[in-house]
């Protein structure tokens, strides 16, 4: 259903902080232009938590506009409220969005049973598509794979982004899930190694700055030409560490900065990049090929 290279889009703000709706729009032409697969607006890289409620809707809005039906887009639609999500689901549904990625439940930390009933109430709601967000280092609780596969006897619940960074979850998930569950890498590292695992794509985050590369790796490996894949995902290693050094989306954002995509202002509580993350994001760049 959903496969290949999809990006985790920043959020294009102004130096002062409020939303660059003419930069986001403009930053989505070029993710489509360089080959983008598809588009995850307003998730954790997208700054979802400190973005309001209207704002979080009008970026999804912007997004599916601008994409105009040439690639797919997967909305963010997670909150650790289960009302709040289907509100948000909802909208992504009138807006067009293709599918909804539904973030495990932060803070409140729910049991597995918490979890499902969580996800059943948003599947339930809305008939859109949903991919499971598990994301254990930010939301502190992870779905079991017994769990997940619950969840997969849902008709809305078709996958997951899966950040653990666990080689074996994939492997579990499609025997318990079955192939036809979608499961994309939330992990830009180990990309390349959940495709061997089961996985059928990655959202990215790397893709923001890096898209034709990300983009060509996930080809290539569809296509068995796994010597051109590895040597791709070789040549973005630098890139993916410097991207991961602080906080993201704080690096990201700068180095979308430095192509001249966006201001590299984050909402607080992130605080702007340190001097030396800076520094070794514009080596990593300039390594990668991205600057000259």
């Amino acid at each position: 259903m959903f496969q290949g290279s999809y990006v985790a889009l920043i959020t294009p703000m102004r130096a002062d902080g409020t939303v660059d709706e003419k930069a986001l729009a403009a930053f989505v032409e070029w993710q489509i232009q360089q080959g983008t697969h598809g588009l995850v607006p307003v998730g954790t890289t997208g700054e979802s938590p400190t973005l309001s409620h209207d704002e979080h809707k009008r970026v999804v809005d912007i997004t599916i506009a601008a994409a105009a039906g040439r690639v797919p887009v997967i909305a963010g639609a997670g909150s650790n409220s289960t009302d709040e999500a289907i509100d948000l689901a909802r909208h992504a549904k009138v807006a067009g969005a293709n599918a909804v990625l539904v973030v495990t439940p932060y803070y409140n930390k729910p049991t597995q049973e918490g979890m499902y009933l969580h996800f059943t109430a948003i599947a339930d709601a809305v008939d859109l598509p949903i991919i499971i967000y598990n994301i254990p280092p930010r939301s502190v609780i992870d779905m079991s794979v017994e769990t997940m596969a619950r969840l997969a006897k849902h008709p809305n619940i078709v996958g997951v982004k899966d950040a653990t960074a666990n080689l074996a979850r994939p492997l579990h998930t499609r025997r318990a899930c079955g192939k036809e569950f979608c499961q994309l890498s939330g992990e830009d590292h180990t990309a390349l190694s959940f495709l061997a695992a089961g996985g059928v794509g990655c959202i990215s985050v790397t893709a923001n700055v890096a898209p034709k590369l990300c983009a060509t790796m996930q080809t290539a490996w569809a296509e068995g030409r796994i010597d051109e894949a590895m040597a791709i995902q070789d040549r973005l290693l630098p890139l993916h560490d410097a991207l991961f050094s602080e906080t993201s989306p704080g690096p990201v954002k700068y180095a979308a900065s430095l192509l001249g995509h966006t201001a590299e202002k984050c909402r607080l509580p992130l605080a702007p990049c340190a001097e030396p993350t800076k520094a070794r994001v514009r080596a990593a760049m300039a390594e990668v090929g991205l600057l000259n």
